[in-house]
């Protein structure tokens, strides 16, 4: 799905002036900026606008912030839904049917053509992100889905409607 470029706002900018500010010259810096920079967007990603400031702005190649941010899962270069639902496909998630668990959620709700394909889809009304994750950590509970970080453990399709059907309208 193509969205329009964003123009960064005066105050977007000043904003991550002073994150760098505080950050630059600090082991990790650059997570650092650009987590705080995603936590900034209504919409939870990194738009091409603000890489390119942050890399204007530290000095570094506009490659090696796309490199950084398309390298670790947590950050998002597209617009994110307003709610995060992330489906283990660990292998105990996976022989405990996490993988019919995501078939019959992805076929439930309305995706832009092409959006099941990827690991991380949104909903076309931005209600939704779903993403898979390699492993939450809670092979005991399998199936895990987090929902807005919250962890749902020996979840069928079920309950995980009745999760999601709960959700405020405006956002976790």
């Amino acid at each position: 799905m193509s969205h329009p470029t964003p123009v960064l706002s005066a105050e977007t900018r000043d904003q991550l002036d002073q994150v760098i500010a505080s950050e630059n010259g600090r082991s990790g810096a650059l997570l650092t900026i650009l987590e705080k920079a995603q936590e900034s967007e209504p919409s939870k990603h990194l738009p091409k606008p603000m890489l390119d400031y942050v890399a204007r702005s530290m000095g570094i190649p506009l490659s090696q912030i796309q490199s950084v941010a398309t390298f670790y899962s947590f950050f998002n270069l597209e617009p994110q839904g307003r709610h995060t639902v992330a489906i283990c496909r660990g292998t105990a998630c996976h022989t405990r049917g996490s993988k019919e668990l995501l078939d019959k959620l992805t076929t439930s709700l309305d995706f832009p053509p092409g959006a099941t394909d990827k690991a991380a889809m949104t909903t076309r009304d931005m209600r939704l992100t779903v993403r898979t994750v390699a492993c939450i950590g809670q092979c005991a509970l399998a199936p895990v889905v987090e929902v807005d970080g919250d962890i749902y453990g020996h979840i069928d399709d079920r309950e995980l409607k009745q999760v999601l059907n709960g959700l405020p309208e405006e956002g976790s």
